[in-house]
């Protein structure tokens, strides 16, 4: 009898792993683009909104699941 096959690791892709968290609720967050770049420019309020984490759309979660398949799976 043959032997089975083990299973293939699936690997984390290691740019999006840096760029999103994962929330306590399941979601992913992110942070804003251009943060970095121009920022003197805008105005006290647009600036603090830079610091806030961002949830990613609906869209795109199905996408980072698969480029984070060790991501807590059971949460929405």
């Amino acid at each position: 009898m043959p032997k089975a096959k083990p299973k293939v690791k699936l690997k984390t892709h290691k740019a999006t792993s840096r760029r999103l968290q994962m929330s306590g609720s399941g979601r992913f967050l992110r942070t804003r683009h251009g943060k970095s770049h121009l920022r003197r420019n805008r105005s006290a309020r647009a600036k603090r909104e830079y610091d806030e984490m961002q949830t990613v759309a609906a869209v795109d979660v199905p996408r980072i699941r698969r480029l984070l398949p060790y991501a807590k799976k059971n949460r929405k």
